[in-house]
């Protein structure tokens, strides 16, 4: 298979909002077989990124939010795309989805929405502004918000006629912004081809 490089994702807060609201990224429906389709669209892509830019990757779908009462979300497609995952990408994956299903936009346009709101050279940094603009504490005692995080790779799943978010698309083990740009590039190819 040919080696074939993500293009850089967006910077631009405006730009990645209309991206997450256009057409090429809103599915006529999503069921677990959408879900299962896309994800091994997901890791078809992934596994044919030249080697600066792929890692192993955990990829995780899941649909409605999390389930107040245990803290577990429905997760209806998961997968390592290749050996090397570790624990962790379980964690960045749980955090990405809460950003993802508590303020609807993905967790890379939150974390181009903090940096456009730092004033220049400003000592507080993208995370600690984060944490201080939504009060948010730790779940766990510390001082950072464990719970959520401003790193690329949650993306909101929409539905046509469907108001809000129904569902979670998330990739954790690349660098942020590929993360964020695999999803993107994937869901796009995935609607225009009637994938869904």
């Amino acid at each position: 298979m040919e080696d074939k490089p993500l293009p850089p994702a967006s910077t631009d807060p405006r730009d990645l909002a209309a991206q997450e609201s256009s057409p090429s990224t809103l599915f006529k429906t999503f069921t677990s077989t959408t879900a299962w389709n896309l994800g091994l669209a997901l890791r078809t892509r992934i596994l044919s990124l030249p080697p600066s830019q792929r890692k192993p990757a955990l990829i995780s779908i899941s649909l409605g939010s999390t389930n107040s009462a245990t803290g577990t979300p429905h997760i209806i497609f998961q997968c390592a795309t290749e050996p090397g995952t570790v624990p962790d990408n379980d964690m960045w994956v749980r955090r990405k989805r809460n950003t993802v299903e508590r303020w609807g936009v993905s967790s890379w346009l939150m974390r181009r929405k903090i940096i456009a709101g730092l004033e220049e050279g400003s000592p507080v940094g993208v995370e600690e502004a984060f944490v201080r603009k939504y009060a948010l504490g730790s779940s766990s005692g510390g001082r950072n918000a464990d719970d959520y995080a401003v790193h690329g790779g949650g993306f909101p799943v929409r539905v046509k006629g469907v108001d809000g978010v129904v569902g979670v698309v998330v990739v954790s083990g690349l660098k942020q912004e590929d993360d964020h740009q695999v999803i993107v590039e994937t869901v796009r190819e995935f609607i225009e081809q009637g994938n869904n």
